[in-house]
């Protein structure tokens, strides 16, 4: 199981589309708030979520609150700043996946805190950075294939290469 964590997200398109990666692979999904989205039952079912009932979803008021309730937790920190790849994190059963919200990241501070467990995804130097949803997903899935994609079966998998 990995445990996703938005820190301060910004968008909600991002947000839905990480939430329906967390639906289809079990992940815990964590929200720090301030959120720059409304997550209200009103919100979500005019949104047409279908999947969000299958979100484990917890939001906190802010990133002191969600280490009182899980502390230690078994972290990395997705950031264009770390000196090393995704490809050499060696993700463990119930490991949290910290990503910042889009405009500026994960808080220095953290990222400073934390820098041993920063993590960055390989991509061209003149490049900013990948879509939050899109480095969620490839973290995520990364994760799991180390972990032997627990609880995931490959039924309704869509065909890459036809019938």
């Amino acid at each position: 199981m990995v445990n996703i964590v938005l820190v301060e997200p910004e968008i909600p398109q991002n947000c839905g589309n990480i939430a329906r990666t967390c639906a289809a692979t079990r992940s815990r999904l964590h929200l720090v708030e301030p959120l720059g989205f409304d997550i209200s039952e009103k919100a979500v079912r005019r949104a047409g979520l279908d999947y969000w009932p299958m979100v484990d979803l917890t939001v906190y008021p802010s990133l002191d609150e969600l280490f009182r309730r899980n502390p230690d937790p078994d972290l990395w920190l997705a950031t264009t700043k770390a000196p090393r790849d995704y490809a050499q994190a060696r993700f463990r059963d119930g490991c949290w996946l910290f990503f910042g919200k889009e405009t500026a990241g994960l808080p220095k501070a953290f990222r400073e805190r934390y820098a041993h467990r920063c993590l960055r995804i390989p991509m061209r130097p003149d490049a900013r950075s990948l879509n939050l949803s899109n480095a969620v997903a490839i973290l995520t899935y990364e994760a799991l294939k180390q972990q032997g994609f627990p609880g995931l079966s490959g039924e309704g998998e869509m065909a890459a290469c036809g019938p």
